[in-house]
């Protein structure tokens, strides 16, 4: 059920067995599976059904040192997180991507991906994606085109990937009325949590400071607490919570904020291709793209060119996806960029802002590029199509000076202190950027697929303006994980070092984030980690002190819905009457 906490009783104290804070892709999958578990829990999303500004705004910071933005367009607070911008991209980890490599310092998981396998088989169901089938040639031949063709790759020194796409799964949505029939999941909306208080130890968590938009405030107590609010949020919010450890919960060893990661993108290059692979649409970002020619057993997908694991090693080079991207009449106007939100919407993403009629105004206004760009993408005529271009992304090397921190001068609308995010890709990022682009260009020369014309190296220099300012929208690393409280804010079961019942979901665990997009990801690790909760409450483990938790033992029948405000006190099971329907109505 969905709870309006704008219309809770001011002082109400929730009681539940697992407390969550975040209703995003973490949030939402950990909720579905304790449902199945039979295990009661609250969900805290800070946000509604669908986004509004003054919510927007709480989650807005500052970019210091590379110019960074990381708000508007980049995450959603409101019901379904990220989900919500999110472009359905889907890949798992690369068995070496959570290997040590002594080439780059602070890499590697405390295990390995055959622990994560069968928890990113299950999400193909979760995300909604194709077979768990990522080989390159199993897609080719069930697509069938010849314009959806492999690359010969002869050398043994580059590799083809397949992504699949997510339709994309707008988990607010998706999963709102399997949330509103759960007599387990209360989900309160326009939850913001101030504060994570602690025993006076600070090892075991109590309960959660809610607070509304409105001035309403409420308490949540659990045994288990799970905070899943994102990359950069899951670090504020720690950090934030410092009445009792004044560096802020599990920041012993002042790691918690560090190594904040996302994956840097830039174009680069020209690329000449020869007439029999001009049309290829397999690795064509401005063709494969959700795109139904490049699709089979439902599934659009996608290809991305890398370096073996043989050569990453030699080359003592980070990791790295490759693809192509096309430059189309009037790329870059104000008539392409007012089609492409167009589309954008079209697929549900949540864009700040975004207005219909301005942007058919803007087209309008712009019929030549607006026409060209659309004309060229649906038709790919090759005479229309100015250049193409390589584009990339590439694993962020784990750096502890890169770093989410809190602003000592300017403060939310609740008062909490907003974020400063200091995003340091390094001089490896600019190498593996060089060097795999070579690489590519010679085994593209080398098999007659094209000419390529190589921009300067940018190793040792500024980053070119290509970088995307916002780099992939990937927020990871802040909570890394490790089995040293030294080297890691969490454990390998997700469980905050030093804290007897805190637990944190999502990107910001990843030690190193390889290069393929997290969502998928995500979803594993909270399958694995909704596994372990179920475990732990079951086990003599979960059978924490009298004093560590409030409200440790619940009513097990349904309180009488009535006509009154949330009350002071509800348990697990209360249902209060202030509830809103799945509809949002």
């Amino acid at each position: 059920m969905f709870v309006d906490t704008r219309r809770v009783e001011n002082g109400t104290v929730v009681e539940t067995d697992v407390c969550i804070i975040g209703g995003g892709v973490a949030g939402i999958t950990l909720a579905l599976e304790l449902e199945k578990q039979g295990i009661d829990a609250c969900l805290l999303e800070s946000g509604g059904f669908k986004a509004d500004d003054e919510t927007r705004d709480l989650y807005r910071g500052e970019g210091i040192g590379l110019p960074y933005h990381f708000s508007d367009g980049c995450r959603g607070r409101f019901f379904g997180g990220s989900s919500n911008c999110w472009g359905g991209w889907c890949r798992p980890l690369d068995p070496w991507d959570f290997e040590k490599r002594d080439w780059i310092a602070y890499s590697g998981w405390p295990f390995g991906l055959q622990v994560l396998a069968p928890y990113y088989e299950r999400t193909h169901a979760l995300l909604k994606l194709g077979p768990y089938n990522f080989d390159p040639a199993f897609w080719e031949a069930a697509i069938g085109r010849r314009d959806v063709r492999r690359v010969p790759l002869a050398s043994g020194k580059v590799r083809d990937t397949i992504s699949q796409f997510s339709p994309p799964a707008r988990f607010g949505k998706l999963y709102r009325d399997t949330l509103a029939r759960s007599r387990r999941i209360r989900t309160f909306l326009y939850a913001n949590v101030l504060n994570i208080d602690t025993t006076g130890s600070a090892r075991t968590v109590s309960r959660v400071h809610v607070v509304t938009l409105s001035g309403r405030t409420m308490y949540v107590s659990a045994k288990l607490f799970v905070l899943a609010t994102g990359g950069i949020e899951n670090a504020r919010l720690l950090l934030a919570s410092n009445k009792d450890q004044p560096a802020g919960l599990g920041n012993g060893n002042d790691l918690v904020g560090r190594f904040f990661m996302d994956h840097p993108r830039l174009q680069s290059g020209s690329i000449r291709f020869t007439k029999e692979w001009s049309r290829n649409k397999l690795y064509d970002i401005k063709y494969h793209y959700m795109n139904a020619a490049v699709a089979a057993h439902g599934t659009c997908i996608a290809s991305q060119l890398a370096l073996t694991p043989e050569v990453l090693k030699q080359e003592r080079l980070l990791n790295a996806r490759v693809w192509f991207a096309s430059v189309f009449p009037g790329e870059g106007s104000e008539g392409a960029q007012a089609l492409f939100r167009c589309k954008q919407a079209l697929l549900h993403k949540e864009q700040a802002g975004w207005k219909l009629s301005r942007d058919l105004f803007t087209m309008i206004s712009h019929p030549v590029h607006t026409v060209g760009y659309g004309y060229t993408r649906l038709f790919q005529p090759r005479s229309l199509i100015r250049d193409v271009k390589f584009q990339a992304i590439v694993e962020p090397e784990p750096d502890p000076n890169s770093r989410v921190t809190l602003s000592s001068s300017q403060r939310d609308r609740l008062g909490m202190s907003r974020v400063e995010v200091d995003w340091r890709p390094g001089k490896l990022a600019q190498r593996t950027f060089d060097r795999t682009f070579a690489i590519l260009a010679e085994e593209m020369q080398r098999t007659g697929i094209a000419k390529v014309v190589l921009d300067p190296p940018i190793e040792g220099g500024e980053w070119p303006s290509s970088l995307e300012k916002e780099g992939t929208w990937h927020h990871m690393g802040t909570t890394r994980m490790h089995d040293s409280p030294k080297q890691g804010v969490v454990d390998r079961d997700c469980k905050v070092h030093g804290m007897t019942n805190l637990y944190i979901a999502g990107s910001s665990v990843f030690p190193t984030a390889g290069a393929n997009f997290p969502t998928i990801t995500i979803a594993a690790l909270t399958l694995r980690l909704s596994e372990h909760i179920a475990k732990e409450l079951r086990s003599a483990s979960a059978c924490f002190s009298k004093g560590a938790l409030i409200g440790a033992n619940f009513q097990h029948s349904p309180a009488p819905v009535d006509e009154q405000p949330v009350s002071a006190k509800t348990s697990s099971t209360a249902q209060p009457n202030f509830f809103v329907p799945a509809n949002g109505k």
